[in-house]
């Protein structure tokens, strides 16, 4: 099963959450801190990459190309309204996706992303639950992992396993006190 940790700042110490998450083997990190500034996003995304060198777990930059380069993280996760996929896949070793829909996700396996994140699963706040079916459809519809995301518990995680996903991937899920 793979584990996809999602930060944010607003929750509490994402550094002292990332430390955790990668002595405990979450296999990727993604810095998902929109409203930083340039310069501090690449900061703090080369004090995550250094937290992660040497181990398993792969350090992600949400949205941000020219962060995700300059810090030499891992690779780019993709929001579904963010860059062509096809066109940031050659300049990066791993490449995720957002998506909330069967076409997205099947547009994201064309343009040869890794992996998909699939959601929201369960309700959120400020976001409605897609469900467990439409989870299935995806797994069943493509090739590539598909990882779930959106109000994942550790009590709903096997739920959401059951339905062929790869993984799971969350905020709060991993951001233990």
């Amino acid at each position: 099963m793979i584990r996809y940790y999602v930060t944010d700042r607003h929750k509490g110490d994402i550094v002292a959450f990332a430390y955790r998450a990668v002595r405990e083997g979450v296999d990727m990190i993604q810095v998902r801190e929109k409203d930083l500034p340039a310069r501090e996003l690449f900061k703090l995304v080369c004090r995550i990459r250094d937290l992660a060198a040497g181990t398993k777990t792969r350090v992600m930059v949400n949205d941000r190309l020219d962060v995700a380069l300059a810090a030499g993280a891992d690779g780019i996760h993709l929001p579904s309204n963010g860059l062509p996929a096809e066109r940031v896949r050659p300049l990066v070793a791993v490449l995720g996706v957002s998506v909330h829909t069967l076409q997205e996700a099947c547009l994201a396996e064309k343009a040869r992303a890794d992996f998909v994140v699939f959601g929201p699963i369960f309700d959120t706040p400020g976001k409605n639950a897609v469900g467990l079916e439409p989870l299935r459809e995806v797994v069943a519809a493509v090739r590539i992992p598909v990882l779930a995301i959106g109000g994942i518990t550790a009590s709903t995680t096997p739920e959401v396993l059951a339905t062929g996903a790869a993984g799971i991937a969350g905020i709060r899920l991993f951001q233990m006190d």
